[in-house]
């Protein structure tokens, strides 16, 4: 009898199932040197005293944790992307029984240390890198893991990876603008949130192409810089809109949330969204339909599932290439934020900008 205080070991299963300890292992692993009736008399003894294998003593016959895992940077920058990513992310392994083992990075002694002890060498059989920028060294670094790495929402050069084309999407978005007749478009950068540089950086490509194809011309005062999480911030770069001798008659904004903030701002001072100003976002964020706010839309589930995915198919194809690329698509979402310019609005000399009375709404 096994005491029901004590947790069955492979000795308790073996002994009610009349075989080896070696017969119990193989067949609970699923090794194919075991006879059907030993299997079945060892997963019977296993389900009558509640046993199972863990990882940590499989691996030490297989070299193999069973697990999967993930380097992000804090959740504070986008915690909805994050968070989604990873759901995405753990349906997918969960399936194909592999566990997912998360190390969030907050800060530099955090990250040095990671580097530096690498952790997941002995914890895991891939790592996936979300939303994390590295240095070309700290890349090298990772090289030396000997195991995959899948880098997720980011386009790692030679490495494997799964994004989207954040240029192209930003000229789906532009695109939209233009077509609505819109000439004078400015475009809010986000700063602060160093994991998503890249992202910024090729959305302000894929703006200024957009206006290349429209044969219009880049103008920086324009484009402005704003930290999403300081209002203040926010407020201060669509100022710096409204009180330009020609006031833009549209945003593209680099995220949803930035979009978010522009919105409340507006509307705080008293120009119509959309009849004086339309607003874009990216990424459509849940919020954004509740908001009706157009925006470029990415899934963050569909990349965590990719990515889910591509390490399954790297652990179980050791022979395939192993620097595979997937770029998921983007979309356009037009909502009520979005509309043609107004009226008063000349394509050669942009709006008029209208002064603004002390209680924030325009003078009549």
């Amino acid at each position: 009898m096994v005491d029901e205080e004590r947790q069955a070991t492979m000795e308790d299963v073996a002994r009610r199932a009349g075989v080896s300890v070696s017969t119990v292992s193989r067949a609970l692993r699923g090794l194919p040197s075991v006879s059907p009736h030993a299997r079945s008399r060892v997963e019977r003894a296993a389900r009558e005293l509640s046993f199972a294998v863990s990882r940590s003593a499989s691996s030490l016959v297989t070299g193999k944790t069973g697990r999967v895992a993930v380097l992000a940077p804090g959740f504070d920058n986008a915690p909805w992307f994050l968070g989604t990513t990873l759901t995405g992310l753990a349906q997918v392994l969960s399936e194909a029984d592999l566990d997912l083992l998360v190390y969030i990075i907050t800060d530099m002694r955090e990250r040095t240390a990671f580097l530096d002890r690498l952790p997941a060498r002995r914890n895991a059989d891939a790592l996936l890198v979300v939303s994390f920028v590295l240095t070309p060294e700290e890349h090298e670094r990772l090289d030396e893991l000997g195991m995959p790495v899948v880098f997720v929402s980011q386009h790692a050069p030679d490495r494997a990876s799964v994004y989207i084309d954040d240029a192209a999407g930003a000229r789906q978005g532009m695109r939209h603008l233009l077509n609505l007749g819109h000439r004078r478009i400015a475009h809010i950068q986000s700063v602060g949130a160093s994991d998503f540089v890249w992202s910024a950086h090729d959305r302000l490509i894929g703006y200024r192409q957009a206006l290349e194809e429209a044969g219009l011309p880049y103008d920086d005062a324009l484009v402005v810089q704003a930290d999403y999480r300081r209002r203040a911030a926010v407020r201060e770069a669509v100022g710096h809109l409204l009180s330009l001798p020609q006031m833009p008659t549209a945003v593209f904004a680099e995220s949803d949330q930035i979009a978010f903030e522009v919105l409340g701002i507006l509307r705080s001072c008293g120009v119509d969204v959309p009849g004086r100003m339309s607003v874009l976002g990216f990424d459509d964020h849940p919020l954004a339909e509740a908001l009706g706010l157009s925006t470029v839309a990415q899934s963050a589930w569909r990349t965590g599932h990719a990515a889910a995915e591509l390490v399954s198919s790297l652990l179980t194809d050791t022979a395939g290439e192993p620097a595979r690329h997937i770029v998921l698509p983007t979309r356009l979402i037009p909502r009520t934020t979005t509309a043609p310019p107004p009226a008063d609005h000349n394509p050669d000399r942009g709006l008029t900008a209208h002064p603004i009375s002390a209680r924030g709404t325009p003078d009549g």
